[in-house]
């Protein structure tokens, strides 16, 4: 197969601290996307990549591969993901070793799901001219109907011209959700996004965690998605 799962988890998470090794539901939040790579079966290697010698440790407990540390000048707040992956893939270069597919899975994705990356690893893999797959999934309220406040503090409609426009006939608006990326090896030379795919999901199971309410989403969407309530 040649695909590669890149988990890119830093140490200095600061709206919650230590957020990628928390616990969730008893074990660190990272080990809900490795356990779904692994046991998705579609891996040569499953990484962690990291700044941070305990992340490191807990990836490797939980069956991740840690070859190298993550370089301090992608571990600032300014690295993007795709300055991570990067990174990664030129590693792996300079040890002579490639990859047709790479697939960057977000280490805290509790809700995440096999069969939606496998789902997205058979769009990508049946058509070479896409260059990225990731997940979707709808916005809870009609974005176009959306409020925002001008300089008074007074609410205004952002798309006024919407006001009167009933809800059902809005143009469906969507939004990452911020779990896994596929991309062809190409694509990521090319830096050219050009095709890309979604496999869409429902709101049970998408939650970005970036503060403690999204985090107490998240155990909730979990309670009810594993029947625990």
């Amino acid at each position: 197969m040649d695909n590669l799962a890149i988990i890119p988890a830093r140490g200095g998470s600061k709206r919650i601290p230590r957020k990628n090794i928390k616990d969730f539901f008893g074990k660190p939040i990272i080990a809900y996307s490795i356990e779904a790579a692994l046991k998705s079966e579609l891996f040569d290697q499953v990484m962690v990549s990291t700044d941070d010698i305990e992340i490191a440790e807990v990836a490797i407990k939980y069956g991740a591969k840690v070859p190298f540390y993550r370089s301090q000048e992608n571990s600032n707040d300014f690295a993007t993901t795709l300055d991570v992956i990067d990174e990664v893939v030129k590693e792996y270069a300079l040890r002579n070793k490639s990859f047709i597919n790479i697939c960057c899975i977000y280490p805290t994705a509790p809700l995440i799901q096999v069969k939606d990356i496998a789902n997205g690893y058979e769009i990508l893999s049946k058509n070479r001219e896409i260059d990225v797959v990731y997940p979707i999934t709808t916005f809870s309220y009609p974005i176009l109907r959306s409020l925002i406040l001008d300089e008074h503090g007074n609410v205004k409609m952002r798309w006024p011209e919407f006001e009167k426009t009933r809800s059902q006939d809005l143009q469906v608006a969507y939004h990452d959700c911020g779990q896994w990326y596929w991309y062809s090896s190409e694509s990521l030379t090319k830096r050219n996004f050009s095709s890309i795919k979604p496999v869409i999901l429902d709101g049970f199971h998408v939650q970005d965690i970036d503060n403690e309410e999204d985090w107490n989403l998240a155990e909730i969407k979990y309670k009810i998605n594993n029947h625990l309530v």
